[in-house]
């Protein structure tokens, strides 16, 4: 007998077997959590490469740490404010008895990071507890194979220079068979289409017209690259991104991966990387296949991690609805609807 054949891609990071995600939004509050559960304690890491980041309990991605597994992730709106959502997600994980085993004490490890959506007009009156952890523990119990991409989750209340931003998603499975996929809450500070276009920087990315499948521009010249950021101080701007593969890694590798992963934010982003901004890549391993053995094969895997983030975020500006706010940006499919 032969090997079963491959399930059928959706072009979602839980196309990674033993991913689910969940997300949980707010239309008053303009703000919301997405929540990545892998089905065991994972390996896992952080690269930074933004100068302005929120983030909680990421101890457990530095190699010298003393705990090396992970229960979840959080991306999360809501600035500060948001750092509140581990809670409901560790909550949610002791009531199922998951955890990293202390004694007879169990205690979930939660890595997290947020946005900025502070001022997108929506109303942040929560009185004296933000609504954080709430929509953290919604987005568990929500979590599962399929979950809505653009205005969703922890991309809700995101923006780019120019257009609403939101949150994507997109995997590939390499020559190999390793399978690798992204999630990414955009809320850069530049922008992810080229100058006043149409066209997405991710472009030559693109599979099966999954963000308009229009290319780059036929003529392309310096006036596209005319720099546009968003206006105000620095700390208002981020991309957050989650990559995974089901390749099996340990902590050193799975770190090149990420940094790897970062080139697909510079593909689909400009700028990217930049004072202004906390730009982030988690990086996991559910370690349902043999891992790469040799440096040629662990670059497949992080040049597949690259391709898959800069998509993912061309997707998550592409599927975005605009807020329905005095100041909301345009959505992408409204500033070109022939385009879409």
């Amino acid at each position: 007998m032969g090997s079963p054949p491959m399930p059928k891609m959706r072009n979602l990071i839980t196309d990674v077997p033993g991913i689910r995600v969940g997300n949980a939004d707010d239309t008053k509050l303009c703000s919301g959590v997405t929540v990545v559960l892998p089905d065991e304690k994972a390996t896992a890491v952080i690269d930074v490469r933004g100068g302005g980041t929120g983030t909680r309990d990421t101890h457990a991605l530095e190699y010298e740490g003393a705990v090396d597994e992970v229960h979840a992730f959080v991306l999360s709106g809501g600035s500060a404010f948001g750092l509140d959502a581990a809670t409901g997600v560790q909550t949610w994980l002791r009531e199922r008895d998951i955890g990293f085993p202390v004694g007879t004490a169990r205690v979930p490890i939660v890595p997290q990071a947020i946005l900025f959506d502070l001022l997108n007009g929506g109303d942040k009156n929560w009185g004296k507890h933000p609504p954080y952890q709430h929509l953290a523990y919604q987005a568990c119990d929500a979590a599962g194979d399929e979950f809505a991409l653009g205005t969703a989750g922890a991309g809700y209340g995101a923006t780019t220079a120019n257009l609403k931003g939101g949150l994507g998603s997109a995997s590939v499975r390499t020559a190999s068979g390793v399978t690798v996929g992204a999630i990414a809450a955009v809320n850069a500070v530049g922008t992810v289409t080229i100058g006043g276009t149409p066209h997405f920087w991710a472009a030559p990315f693109e599979v099966d017209g999954e963000f308009g499948n229009l290319g780059i521009p036929e003529k392309f010249g310096p006036e596209h690259l005319q720099l546009s950021v968003k206006s105000g101080p620095p700390g208002q701007a981020t991309t957050l991104v989650i990559v995974a593969t089901d390749a099996e890694m340990d902590q050193l590798m799975l770190k090149r991966v990420a940094i790897m992963a970062h080139a697909g934010m510079a593909r689909a982003t400009y700028p990217a990387h930049t004072p202004l901004d906390g730009d982030i890549v988690f990086a996991l391993s559910t370690a349902r296949k043999e891992g790469p053995d040799d440096p040629r094969s662990l670059s497949e895997v992080g040049n597949a991690a690259a391709n898959a983030v800069a998509r993912a975020i061309a997707r998550g500006v592409y599927e975005a609805t605009a807020l329905k706010t005095p100041s909301a940006l345009p959505a992408y499919k409204d500033l070109f609807p022939s385009r879409a």
